[in-house]
């Protein structure tokens, strides 16, 4: 008997497939009922099919994607079907090339299979204190074709369409490394591209841009929906005006497999395993390369940030061995201009103009790339802390104060003291005034004839100020440099309620503050102690509400200490139709009601920490003085502050 071709040809088909690669991917919001019982079933399935990658459990659900071949796939797909948690979930399963480059699979998580149990499939906010929103309140699920469709209508529009399609904004919730090759471009629909670093960088960009967002028709995309599903329920977390948020199910992967000429999607789409990125059967190119601007998508070679580490676009023709680059973002922040050949000094240039600064560190050599990031091999990272003195002191002075704190911290911190951009005149009180009229506010000519002459100012430190007196008078370039100046006397005693007084001079210190972020930065966090306190809280109101002309990312931070600090009403004025409460994760350090400190008042402290939200704030109140303790227990809550950030 003849052998019936038509069965021979669908044996074929199906050894061919039987030894076909692919790779899965697939999320589920869901409660998890026992994080263990789930762990040991992935464990055993996906090594039982021989499947190697990520799988991520939490207690809300899971996120997976595994590679292997697509029989063993299609095996795994039934056996969690089979579990009811997992009724609804979109299976994204495509056949594909086995992982040829070692580097990249390694990178991706592919030469392995990688089980967790997280807290979170994805980290929306780098704040660990910062309460994440309810995932059933995301957004609504578009299909690919409703998502199309409602593109489509929008660029479409006339005087007589719906406010549903005029009051349209598309916003991409990916990375800008992502956002580079491929992204939706529709015509007359305002489209927002957040060029962030990370993930957990996009909460602050939608506080800082919320007012784009309200009572508009929000389309978000991602990769393969899953950051969509917080970030959108983030947004509605917002209340009125941000209702309408609706999201691309399934994300551009399953857009494009709708639309395979790209519809309006452009370019590729970056995904996380060795594929790197899919396109569509359009052919042009989006991204360029870093340094020539060629037409240039392809992140095969894994080149990255020298600071950030973030994957940057460099084609063929520019890449050298052991050359150092820098992203766009670090060339907006000043840390670069162009890359330096290892042949010269593999080191980028140093920023012509350099702050004074003192640093306070452990032995151990800091690492050049941004503070938030590590090599692979590299010491085991520390927080990077720019310290703000308080009001007539210098950056001398305050490390002094503060040295028994940096050798506490030293294996987690680096400790960065600048002075501040006011100098102040010498000042000294008499001290027959100090001794005998300390209730009088302007002590007798007499009294004043009788004063001790003040030491020589050759032997005095300068003294500095964040804020200073409306009617304050700064000192010249000459009179600055001028060894012989003449010390000022006090006209009264000390008054501790002075910082009252002094709201001027905010605007220079921001501009300061700018530059030292631009040679000596970027930060994790800032640290201030009275007037530096004040200061640092400053910075924050004024990047929460924008009204100081604070660019996105000029200054990124993810914490503040406040010691012993105090709010300038000026400066703090939370403006209620912008900002409920400031929301960026602070330690407060201060006395207690019945501490020592005759400087700035436990109120006032505690006035200041009462304008962070509760859910990312911890306070700290001790019985000493106007100091930093660093003893028992309040070192230790310090640590514990500081070790959720590294």
């Amino acid at each position: 008997m003849e052998p019936n071709i038509n069965n021979q040809d669908h044996e074929k088909r199906e050894d061919e497939e039987e030894d076909q690669y692919g790779v899965l991917l697939y999320y589920k919001y869901t409660q998890i009922p026992d994080l263990d019982e789930l762990f040991t079933f992935y464990h055993s399935n996906c090594n039982s099919l021989s499947l190697l990658g990520r799988v991520r459990i939490s207690p809300l659900g899971v996120n997976v994607t595994v590679g292997g071949k697509l029989s063993a796939l299609k095996k795994h797909i039934a056996a969690v079907e089979s579990n009811s948690l997992f009724q609804g979930t979109d299976f994204k399963l495509a056949a594909c090339g086995r992982p040829l480059n070692d580097k990249v699979a390694e990178e991706c998580g592919f030469t392995s299979l990688s089980i967790r149990i997280v807290k979170e499939l994805v980290t929306l906010s780098s704040n660990p204190l910062l309460k994440s929103p309810e995932f059933s309140d995301a957004g609504k699920h578009l299909s690919a074709d409703e998502f199309h469709s409602m593109l489509q209508r929008a660029g479409q529009l006339d005087k007589e369409s719906t406010e549903r399609y005029r009051d349209l904004v598309l916003l991409d919730a990916r990375n800008l490394y992502e956002t580079r090759i491929g992204k939706f471009h529709t015509p007359d629909v305002e489209t927002l591209d957040p060029g962030i670093r990370q993930y957990s960088d996009l909460p602050s960009w939608i506080d800082d841009n919320s007012d784009q967002l309200r009572g508009k028709n929000v389309l978000m995309y991602c990769t393969g929906g899953i950051r969509c599903e917080m970030a959108s329920a983030y947004i509605r977390s917002k209340g009125a005006g941000y209702e309408n948020v609706f999201q691309l199910f399934g994300g551009i992967q399953r857009y494009l497999e709708q639309f395979p000429d790209g519809g309006f999607f452009r370019g590729k789409n970056f995904v996380f395993d060795h594929r790197i990125s899919v396109g569509s059967s359009d052919a042009n190119i989006l991204g360029t390369c870093l340094l020539c601007g060629v037409s240039f998508d392809d992140y095969s070679s894994r080149l990255r940030c020298s600071y950030c580490r973030i994957l940057v676009l460099v084609c063929d023709s520019c890449q050298r061995k052991g050359s150092v680059y820098v992203c766009e973002l670090c060339k907006n922040h000043h840390k670069g201009v162009e890359l330096v050949s290892s042949s010269e000094n593999g080191r980028l240039s140093s920023m012509p103009q350099q702050i004074e600064r003192e640093t306070v560190s452990s032995d151990a050599k800091p690492s050049s790339l941004l503070p938030w990031r590590q090599a692979v091999g590299s010491p085991p990272r520390k927080l990077k802390i720019l310290c703000l003195h308080g009001f007539r002191q210098n950056a001398s002075s305050f490390k002094g104060r503060t040295a028994s704190l940096a050798k506490k911290l030293k294996n987690i911190a680096e400790l960065v003291f600048v002075d501040a951009p006011h100098e102040l005149p010498f000042i000294y009180q008499p001290s027959a005034v100090t001794e005998s009229h300390q209730n009088c506010t302007s002590p007798p000519s007499s009294l004043l004839q009788q004063s001790t002459p003040p030491p020589p100012p050759e032997h005095c430190r300068k003294k500095f100020a964040w804020f200073v007196a409306p009617d304050f008078r700064g000192k010249s370039e000459s009179e600055s440099d001028n060894l012989d100046r003449e010390w000022k006397m006090g006209d009264g005693p000390f008054d501790p309620l002075q910082y009252q007084q002094q709201t001027a001079g905010f605007e220079e210190s921001l501009a300061y503050i700018k530059t030292v972020y631009a040679q000596e930065g970027p930060f994790d966090g800032l640290l201030g102690f009275s007037q530096g306190a004040a200061m640092a809280a400053a910075l924050v109101c004024a990047q929460q509400t924008r009204r100081r002309l604070l660019q996105t990312g000029e200054m990124e931070y993810g914490f503040v200490i406040l010691c012993s600090g105090f709010g300038l009403t000026k400066l703090m004025e939370v403006e209620e139709e912008k900002i409920q409460m400031l929301k960026c994760p602070s330690l407060h350090i201060f006395g207690s009601d019945h501490g020592k400190d005759r400087q700035i008042a436990n109120q006032a402290s505690r006035k200041l920490a009462s304008l962070f939200d509760e859910g990312c704030s911890v306070t700290i109140e001790h019985d000493s003085g106007h100091i930093i303790p660093t003893r028992p227990p309040y070192i230790d809550q310090v640590k514990d502050f500081l070790g959720r950030f590294l």
